[in-house]
């Protein structure tokens, strides 16, 4: 495949039934996907992949057990509070799409302090959802570009597809190349909706805590032997 990957997407999956296939508690799973994040990242820098964005929360996820919010929230904070050091060093800025209002003050403030320490980085990006959701996100989009021409400061016939990316989150991201998904299951999960629209996927079976260098590595290698005709057809 020609081109290199830019960006790439991961929906982290398979952590609950980790857990239970070693008898352990759903809380500790967590610790354990922060150390996969801090390892693919790694492997996206030695790539030279500029953008890894990451579902971490969505907005279904507060339908979870409380107790197990909580701790997912607490293990984000010790994420961002240990890696902030590496962030700064290694040129990564931290952006986030979703609304992240409706998270603990605590959380909020960790994550703004990682916002604010990494802004003016630009070799790579870490972008994570947090109470996030797509149909959300376009919904969103949808108001911000009714209320322009509610206020004549656009024209409706000037509205087309990079008027919509514009108002998403990702409205200042490349592309996405490859979108991956752990633990088997074949769906989007309210992700990336309109930014996936021409990207590739790949699903593994592999569940996100078991998923290393390794397993990552094979998935580029999948991409790689994909033709991205984008409607086109390919010519002999």
């Amino acid at each position: 495949m020609e081109g290199k990957i830019k960006h790439v997407a991961l929906i982290m999956d398979g952590n609950g039934r980790w857990a239970k296939a070693r008898g352990l508690a759903r809380h500790y799973v967590h610790e354990e996907g922060c150390k996969r994040i801090v390892e693919i990242f790694d492997a996206v820098k030695a790539h030279q992949i500029k953008v890894m964005t990451l579902y971490a929360f969505s907005t279904e996820n507060w339908n979870r057990p409380k107790l197990e919010i909580k701790q997912l929230f607490t293990y984000l904070e010790k994420f961002f509070k240990d890696n902030i050091a590496t962030f700064i060093k290694d040129g990564i800025r931290i952006q986030v799409m979703g609304d992240i209002s409706r998270l603990p003050k605590k959380t909020q403030k960790v994550v703004q302090d990682a916002l604010t320490k990494t802004k003016d980085n630009d070799d790579y990006v870490f972008n994570i959802a947090l109470n996030y959701g797509s149909q959300q996100e376009l919904v969103k989009a949808t108001k911000e570009i009714a209320s322009l021409v509610k206020e004549n400061k656009l024209d409706i016939d000037a509205i087309n597809e990079e008027t919509i990316a514009q108002h998403l989150y990702t409205a200042n991201l490349p592309p996405i190349d490859l979108m991956i998904r752990t633990s088997g299951e074949q769906r989007l999960s309210n992700y990336l909706l309109y930014q996936l629209a021409y990207s590739e996927f790949i699903f593994t079976p592999t569940y996100w805590p078991d998923f290393k260098k390794e397993n990552f590595e094979d998935c580029l290698k999948q991409f790689y032997t994909r033709h991205r005709r984008f409607g086109k057809i390919e010519e002999s």
